[in-house]
């Protein structure tokens, strides 16, 4: 089955959504897709069959969130964790995983029309070689689409994310892109995998299971969390509605946490930057800074060299990770040329 299919919804669906969009909507929704092995063990199937019917739904639920006009999915594929599972089982994984992402890319035109990008977020040095590659080429091939984003975790927990974004930062103090007093909470969110997409507004759970498993555990803090009974092969057009309307629900409550939490994020900054400048001062002159229009000019000064410190570390780190991807399709045979 391709990624992104055409169908249309049916009347009644259509009918759903256009009163599902009068109010807000999700620009970016996130997916916990459990339950294929139970739902292989309650089909009295194999678990490969289990996990094949699991992108089945994926498939179906991109077309429904493109109806919808929901433009940015998440869906956590592959975990860290899932490695530990038997061997039987990851190579199946590994395998479901080379013939999807094949899939996509000879479906290049299909998400060309569409305008889809699709991004891989994990410890890509996990997985296998030609797996490597074929996650490149794809990122690579879809890079200048900007209409809708699919977002696959794989190989992914947020631990691993959060401690890989800390050890950016580290670096970049330890070869002076940084100083030290440019740390800070909005600056590690800005080097997590998913720093080119907003946070989740909505964050769907299937199975019945009421935990995050490891999944976007900071970029969830405001998003709205939904658990849902039904295993994900058997996920429908329904259940995300259903989703929408409890995020519809909470949305005035998640807007305002989210201001609050940008205000004192702002508020943090300024106060930084104005230790800063006092820390630069000759001790014993404090009092020689001026008035409060020169100290304002000085707090700007530094608030605009700062920012250009972190632009030029952000943009270096962006251009070592697509390094890393271009490095992974040189000298195979893709269907990318780069």
């Amino acid at each position: 089955m391709a990624w992104i299919q055409e169908a249309e919804l049916n009347f009644v669906e259509r009918l759903c959504a256009s009163v599902l969009k009068v109010g807000p909507m999700p620009k970016h929704v996130a997916f916990i897709m459990d339950g294929n092995r139970r739902f292989a063990q309650k089909c009295r199937m194999e678990r490969a069959e289990g996990h094949s019917q699991g992108f089945e739904k994926l498939a179906e639920t991109l077309r429904w969130c493109l109806n919808l006009n929901i433009r940015e999915v998440t869906v956590y594929a592959f975990s860290i964790e899932n490695f530990k599972r038997s061997k039987e089982e990851v190579d199946g994984l590994m395998e479901l995983a080379r013939q999807k992402f094949t899939r996509l890319l000879e479906e290049q035109a299909n998400l060309k029309k569409h305008s889809v990008r699709i991004r891989v977020l994990g410890n890509l040095s996990l997985l296998p070689g030609d797996i490597q590659e074929l996650i490149a080429q794809a990122m690579l091939a879809t890079q200048s689409y900007n209409k809708c984003f699919l977002n696959v975790c794989f190989a992914y927990t947020s631990r691993h994310e959060i401690t890989s974004a800390v050890s950016e930062m580290a670096l970049g103090v330890e070869d002076g892109l940084l100083r030290p007093s440019d740390l800070s909470e909005t600056l590690l969110g800005k080097c997590l995998y998913s720093s080119n997409s907003p946070d989740p507004d909505l964050l769907i759970r299937t199975s019945g299971e009421v935990r995050l498993s490891d999944f976007l555990l900071w970029q969830t803090s405001h998003s709205c969390l939904v658990f849902q009974p039904v295993l994900w092969p058997e996920y429908s057009f329904w259940n995300l509605c259903q989703a929408i309307l409890q995020y519809q629900v909470n949305y005035p409550a998640l807007q305002k946490a989210k201001m609050l939490q940008e205000s004192a994020y702002q508020q943090q900054q300024l106060d930084v930057d104005h230790t800063c400048v006092l820390e630069q001062t000759q001790p014993g002159k404090a009092g020689e800074m001026g008035g409060t229009d020169c100290k304002q000019e000085q707090i700007l000064k530094y608030t605009r060299e700062r920012e250009e410190r972190v632009s030029n570390f952000l943009l270096e780190l962006e251009n070592k990770r697509k390094t890393f991807l271009t490095d992974l399709v040189k000298g195979s045979t893709p269907f990318l040329r780069v």
